[in-house]
């Protein structure tokens, strides 16, 4: 892993992630110059997860008691693992999924992103894929110069991946519904971490998905109600 030096991210807000974990606002300028460290290992992936995270949303923090739950089990699952293989750094690779269930607006995505940026900076290897569901069918359908097999692959196998707004398009069309089952089946079978979010109703999520998916994701995912109204209507 490379070696990545201190620095400050302002407006990031990592004091508050820190603190969620029990550790000093300053812990992650810790310069020992070792690259398999907790602290150098937190900042490579933070310094991942920041590309990914939208501006809006750079300073999310999670406070649903269920995210801070998934994000200590998959650390110590990751750690686990280190210790069983020797390995120099832990790294996240198999575990539970969640869905993130709410009206549009009640903070779904916030949520998704504030775990991102808490996972990150644990001083675990978190490998994230982000996409929303509408992104996701376009970048699999079939153009030309474009191998849609390798673009799906590049989701499927992700370490970590994160699918905001499933089922948003209501009724699934049957490329739509494809995309869905092998993507879910796929991960659902190896036990790969993935974070859902969804607006459909819990009683909706068969008539917007499928059977099919729907079986799979009730097996595969804790599902947490966000409660609440749209809160960008009240801005």
């Amino acid at each position: 892993m490379q070696y990545i030096p201190p620095n400050n991210l302002r407006g990031h807000d990592l004091a508050s992630l820190l603190a969620a974990r029990g550790l000093p606002a300053d812990w992650l300028q810790v310069n020992d110059f070792d690259p398999h460290s907790p602290q150098n290992v937190a900042r490579y992936t933070y310094s991942e997860v920041a590309a990914l995270v939208p501006f809006h949303y750079r300073s999310a923090v999670p406070t649903l008691p269920e995210l801070r739950q998934w994000i200590d089990g998959l650390v110590v699952a990751a750690q686990d693992a280190q210790a069983e293989r020797h390995s120099p750094i832990a790294s996240v690779t198999h575990g539970p999924s969640l869905l993130l269930l709410g009206v549009t607006g009640v903070g779904k995505t916030y949520e998704a992103y504030g775990a991102m940026r808490e996972l990150a900076v644990t001083g675990v290897r978190a490998q994230w894929r982000v996409t929303t569901a509408a992104d996701l069918y376009a970048a699999l359908r079939p153009r030309h110069g474009i191998d849609s097999e390798a673009e799906f692959r590049s989701y499927r196998d992700a370490p970590l991946l994160l699918v905001d707004d499933l089922g948003a398009e209501g009724k699934p069309s049957a490329f739509t519904e494809e995309v869905n089952f092998r993507l879910i089946n796929y991960r659902y079978e190896r036990q790969l971490p993935t974070l859902f979010t969804s607006n459909a109703a819990a009683g909706q999520l068969r008539e917007r998905l499928g059977d099919r998916v729907t079986s799979r994701l009730r097996e595969m995912c804790q599902r947490i109600a966000i409660k609440g109204t749209d809160r960008r209507r009240a801005a």
